[in-house]
């Protein structure tokens, strides 16, 4: 999803909490990771591994001049022959500490496994966010937490624009809330109209993703 589409969404999600929700919970995450230049890890669940959101703080961070945003994607499988950024497994966790922020994705339950490294990374000094669809466990363990809607109920008629989020979406929107109201990056008066050529070639034929 692309600026364009994320400003659609936003007039369409005019008048509900997520817009203001998103913004809020981007702005705790460039809090978290800008005083260490990085430092930021992104894992999900074994069944949901959040590569998607990975390219798109990997693009905002190169948009906006935010390398901090640049995430390093630990996986619970790494595959034989995997590039180095998409070769980071679990082990990486257990040496997560002070100056590091652990982003954990996921639409249902993260699994045992995963909260115990989470509550350590804590308990090391890691700043810890959630971005899932609303654990308890991973929550309580979470410096700051935002949770996309349950799936609506079946039901006649129109269905409120908030629900029709899903966690997919949620991310697009807390991704390009990331990158935002930025300081400006070299040769910053050119920032918005290399954005938007991006954007335009985007749109006809988007480049082979990254990750």
């Amino acid at each position: 999803m692309d600026a364009v589409r994320v400003a659609l969404l936003r007039e369409v999600l005019a008048g509900t909490e997520w817009v203001q929700d998103s913004r809020r919970f981007a702005g705790s995450l460039r809090a978290a990771v800008a005083p260490h230049g990085g430092g930021l890890l992104l894992v999900g669940s074994a069944a949901y591994e959040p590569w998607h959101l990975a390219a798109h703080l990997d693009d905002e961070a190169a948009w906006s001049g935010l390398p901090e945003l640049s995430p390093t994607l630990v996986r619970h499988r790494v595959p034989g022959g995997a590039p180095a950024h998409l070769a980071v497994g679990l082990g990486r966790l257990e040496a997560a500490g002070r100056g590091e922020t652990l982003l954990v994705v996921t639409p249902g339950q993260p699994g045992a496994g995963l909260l115990e490294r989470v509550h350590d990374a804590r308990r090391n000094g890691a700043t810890v966010l959630a971005l899932d669809g609303g654990d308890r466990d991973l929550h309580a363990l979470a410096h700051d937490a935002l949770a996309a809607p349950p799936p609506p109920a079946p039901a006649d008629g129109d269905t409120p624009a908030s629900q029709d989020l899903d966690l997919d979406t949620v991310q697009h929107l807390v991704s390009a809330a990331a990158g935002e109201n930025s300081l400006p990056a070299p040769r910053g008066h050119r920032r918005f109209r290399d954005r938007l050529a991006r954007l335009a070639d985007e749109l006809t034929a988007p480049p082979p993703p990254r990750w």
